[in-house]
């Protein structure tokens, strides 16, 4: 086992005690969410009764393998909690997500919950936003042009000149569970990151973003001999 998986493992196991019977629970995306759903699979087995929204066709078909009950939002309502991993996250909570093309329906899921728990490794943890690529999630009609739209606001903004790369696929354009398309957008550093999810927000054709502000109660960061703990105002 890697270093990376040991710790995918130690934070996964510590995201089990959040987990309580009856919940109504939101399935993360991602290596470490698969992770977590492999450690929580015994206690199914075991007599654990959950109720589970998947974020991707991924892990549903995932979840469904290991005996997990899914349901929907739309049958559920609000759910209790949601746990999913994050490809950049601050201390104040903010996050980065959508490295594995998912973001909408993640950030759906999170929303609809009363909690939002966010497990990932030490690497994950920044000082501030932005070394990772900003994904933007955006209708396939004239894409080219949505995206000439994004960057006259990044510019607008002050952030300059802003590589923003088509996702691509096996050779094509890769489309997100939604059939919608990604542009990852470099900014290096993010300066004000509600300001600048406004602004992407505010651009025709732009259907979501991977800014998660305002929505993850608490961080579980691995590194060697402990997984850290952070919460709002903590």
């Amino acid at each position: 086992m890697t270093d990376q998986n040991a710790l995918k493992k130690a934070v996964a196991t510590k995201a089990l005690e959040y987990v309580t019977d009856g919940m109504k629970l939101g399935l993360g995306s991602g290596t470490t969410a698969e992770v977590f759903l492999d450690l929580l699979a015994p206690r199914i087995r075991g007599g654990m009764k959950l109720l589970c929204v998947p974020t991707s066709e991924r892990t549903a078909l995932y979840a469904r393998k290991l005996g997990l009950t899914l349901s929907t939002l739309d049958d559920l309502g609000q759910l209790d909690l949601t746990i999913d991993g994050a490809d950049e996250a601050d201390r104040d909570l903010n996050l980065i997500k959508g490295g594995g093309g998912m973001l909408l329906r993640e950030k759906i899921v999170a929303a609809s919950s009363k909690a939002m728990l966010v497990i990932a490794d030490e690497s994950k943890l920044v000082p501030r936003l932005g070394k990772y690529p900003l994904p933007v999630e955006v209708i396939e009609f004239g894409h080219a042009a949505t995206a000439t739209r994004l960057a006259a606001a990044f510019t607008a903004l002050g952030y300059g000149d802003v590589q923003m790369t088509l996702r691509v696929r096996d050779g094509a354009p890769f489309k997100t569970d939604s059939g919608c398309l990604i542009y990852d957008c470099a900014f290096g550093q993010i300066k004000d990151a509600p300001k600048l999810a406004a602004a992407i927000l505010a651009v025709p054709g732009v259907v979501d973003h991977g800014l998660f502000i305002g929505i993850a109660t608490t961080l579980l960061i691995a590194g060697p001999g402990e997984v850290e703990v952070i919460t709002k105002g903590g």
